[in-house]
C-alpha cells in the first residue's frame, strides 16, 4: 500500500518533492519478491555460489528466479578487467562481458542470462550522466540521494518486468564498509522501505574465524560485520556463517542475540567438497523454508520432482569415479585458477559424465619459453591438453611450441580460442613449411600473418570495441569430427577475441591436411579446426566452456575427456 502511494506521488512532474522513484510502465509492487545477498568480514565468502544454490533451490520449487550482480567498481563491465586482479571474464549469449559469478548463476540455473542481470558502478553512473545531459531530472541538482539510488532500484525493477521473475536474487559484490558499495546497500535499503518488508528478505554471509592456536571457533569479526551492516538501516533476515567446519550452536545463539535475528535463522554453511553440494546444505539447514516464509510465496511452490532427482543424480554421480586422468593446461595465467574458471567446471562437467575424476596439470607457458621448463617434462604425465584463451605475446611461443609436441605425440588436444589461433601457427609453421608465421597481434610485420584482424575489425575503434563478442552460429562440415561430437551442421558458441585465420591462407592450410570443420555462415571466417589421423586434435575459436552445464556438458569437453580416457587404457 505504501510502494502504491509513492508511486503516485512521484508521478507528477509539476509537485516539488524529495522523492526520485521511477517506477517502469506495467510495474505492480509484491508481483516480484528480492533477496538481498550481502557480505560481513572479507570478500570471496562465495556469495555468488551461495545465491546461486538458494536460487536453484526455490528454481526447483516451480518459482521463475533471476540473478543479478552488482560490481561497486568504476568499469562500465569486466572487459578490460586483468585475470590476475579479478578472475576470469566471463561473456554472456549477448556479447556482455562480466565477473565470473554470472557463469556460476548460468551453470546453476541452467539459463542464459543478459546484460540485465549485471550493474556496475560504471554502468549506472554513465546512465545517470546521460540522462543528466538530456535534461531527465527536470533541473534538479544530481546526488547520490535520490538520484543514483533512484536509478539502481529502476534498474532492478525493469529486471523484474523483463524477466516476469517470482523472485530476483541481487548480489552485493564486494564486503560491507567498502565505499564503492555504499550506495547500492542504501538503494536496498529504500528498495525495501517501498516495497515492503515482505517483498524483500536480506541475507548476510559471513566468516566465523577458527585460529589453529586457539583451536576453537570465534564470532567476533562476524558480530562487529553485522553490526556495520545494520548501522546503515539493514537488518538481516537470515545469517549465513562461512567457515571450515560446522557453525557451532554456542557461536550461533552468540550471532542471533548480537544481531537480533531468530536463532533458527542463523545457520552453517561450510565447506563441502563440491559447490554443487550446496543446494542440499541450504536445504538441510532450512534457509529455503524461511525465504519461502518471509516472501509469502507458500502458494506458489510446485515442487520439480524431475529437475531435484536430476541434480541429486549429478551430485551422487560426482562421488562414485571409476577412472581417473590429468589434463594439462597451458596458460600464462595459472598463478590464479579463478583466470580459467569455467575451463575448470566444464571438465568437471565432462568427467562427471563419464565417472572419471579429472586431475589438472597446470603448465605455465612463459617458464617453457624462458627455458626453466623442459617440454617432455612438462607434458610427459598428462593424458589430454588444453591451450586456453589469452591474450599478448608473453607466453605465445611457449604454447607453439607445446601444441607441435602435442601433434608429433599424438596426445589429445583441445584448443580455446588463443590455443585455435597459436594451433594454425605451429601448423602452417611446421607442416605448411611458413617458417615465419605469425599472428600480426604477436608480429606486426610478421612474413606470413596466418592470424590478423579482419578489416571490418580495423575500422572500430577502442579497447574491446573491435572484439567479436557473446554468442554467434556456427556451421559444421558433416563427415567430420565437430559433426560427430555436436551431431548437428548447426551449433552455437559464445567468442571473445579480435583476430582470426587470415582468409588469404585457408586454401593452403587445407591442402597440407587441416580441416576447417566449423565456420561463420556465409562468410570464410574458420572457427572450429581439426586434423585427420590423430587420437583428438580439435580447437575452436569460441569459448566452448562458457556454455558447459552440469547437465548438459558441452561436447568438446566430452570428446577431450572420452579421448583421454581411451589414451590412458592404451
Amino acid at each position: 500500500m505504501k510502494g502504491e502511494k509513492l508511486i503516485k506521488s512521484v508521478g507528477s512532474k509539476t509537485e516539488e518533492h524529495e522523492f526520485y522513484t521511477p517506477f517502469p510502465q506495467g510495474y505492480k509492487i509484491g508481483r516480484t519478491k528480492y533477496v538481498v545477498i550481502t557480505g560481513t568480514v572479507m570478500s570471496g565468502l562465495g556469495k555468488g555460489i551461495f545465491s546461486s544454490s538458494l536460487a536453484k533451490v526455490l528454481q526447483d520449487y516451480g518459482l521463475n528466479c533471476t540473478p543479478i550482480k552488482f560490481d561497486g567498481y568504476l568499469n562500465v563491465d569486466a572487459g578490460t578487467l586483468n585475470p590476475y586482479r579479478h578472475g576470469e571474464v566471463f561473456v554472456l549469449d549477448d556479447g556482455l562481458e562480466c565477473d565470473m559469478d554470472l557463469g556460476t548463476y548460468e551453470r546453476f540455473l541452467d539459463k542464459n542470462l543478459c546484460e540485465k542481470n549485471y550493474l556496475t558502478g560504471g554502468k549506472i553512473f554513465k546512465r545517470i550522466l546521460y540522462r543528466e545531459r538530456g535534461g531527465k531530472y527536470l533541473g534538479r541538482d544530481v546526488q547520490f540521494i535520490p538520484h543514483v539510488t533512484g536509478e539502481i532500484k529502476l534498474f532492478l525493477r525493469e529486471l523484474a518486468i523483463d524477466s516476469k521473475a517470482d523472485v530476483i536474487f541481487i548480489e552485493v559484490g564486494g564486503t560491507v564498509g567498502d565505499i564503492e558499495n555504499a550506495y547500492f546497500i542504501e538503494a536496498m535499503r529504500q528498495l525495501a522501505y517501498e516495497e515492503g518488508k515482505e517483498n524483500v528478505s536480506f541475507v548476510t554471509l559471513t566468516y566465523v574465524l577458527e585460529p589453529g592456536f586457539l583451536g576453537e571457533q570465534k564470532s567476533k569479526a562476524a558480530q562487529l560485520g553485522i553490526r556495520s551492516l545494520m548501522s546503515l538501516g539493514i537488518q538481516p533476515d537470515i545469517i549465513a556463517c562461512r567457515s571450515n567446519n560446522p557453525v557451532t550452536k554456542k557461536v550461533r545463539e552468540k550471532i542471533s542475540i548480537y544481531a537480533n535475528i531468530p536463532f533458527e535463522r542463523v545457520v552453517s554453511v561450510h565447506d563441502v567438497d563440491s559447490i554443487y553440494n550446496i543446494p542440499g546444505l541450504v536445504q538441510k539447514a532450512g534457509i529455503d523454508k524461511e525465504i519461502i516464509k518471509i516472501l509469502g510465496l507458500e502458494k506458489k511452490i510446485k515442487k520439480n520432482t524431475k529437475a531435484i532427482k536430476q541434480w541429486k543424480n549429478y551430485v551422487q554421480r560426482m562421488k562414485n569415479k571409476d577412472n581417473t586422468i590429468t589434463i594439462g593446461i597451458t596458460g600464462k595465467y595459472t598463478g590464479l585458477r579463478d583466470s580459467y574458471a569455467s575451463i575448470i567446471k566444464a571438465l568437471e562437467h565432462a568427467g562427471t559424465y563419464y565417472k572419471t575424476k579429472v586431475n589438472i596439470k597446470w603448465i605455465e607457458t612463459t617458464e617453457i619459453e624462458d627455458g626453466k621448463l623442459n617440454i617432455i617434462d612438462a607434458l610427459a604425465d598428462v593424458d589430454g591438453v588444453i591451450v586456453p584463451g589469452g591474450f599478448g605475446k608473453r607466453g605465445a611461443e611457449g604454447k607453439i611450441s607445446c601444441i607441435k609436441f602435442i601433434r608429433d605425440n599424438n596426445i589429445p588436444f583441445l584448443g580455446i580460442c588463443y590455443g585455435f589461433q597459436m594451433a594454425v601457427i605451429e601448423f602452417a609453421r611446421n607442416v605448411c613449411g611458413l617458417k615465419n608465421a605469425n599472428s600480426t597481434e604477436i608480429d606486426d610485420n610478421t612474413k606470413h600473418p596466418v592470424i590478423d584482424i579482419l578489416p571490418e575489425q580495423k575500422e572500430i575503434e577502442g579497447l574491446g570495441g573491435n572484439m567479436k563478442l557473446g554468442g554467434h552460429n556456427i556451421e559444421v562440415k558433416k563427415g567430420t569430427l565437430a559433426y560427430e561430437l555436436f551431431k548437428s551442421t548447426k551449433v552455437r558458441m559464445r567468442f571473445r577475441h579480435r583476430f582470426e585465420v587470415n582468409p588469404e591462407y585457408i586454401e593452403l592450410l587445407e591442402r597440407s591436411g587441416m580441416i576447417f570443420s566449423g565456420k561463420a555462415p556465409n562468410q570464410p571466417i574458420m572457427q572450429i579446426l581439426e586434423i585427420k589421423k590423430h587420437r583428438y586434435f580439435i580447437a575452436t575459436q569460441a569459448h566452448p566452456c562458457f556454455t558447459s552445464r552440469p547437465l548438459r556438458p558441452q561436447p568438446l569437453f566430452l570428446g577431450l575427456v572420452k579421448a583421454a580416457l581411451d589414451q590412458k587404457k592404451k
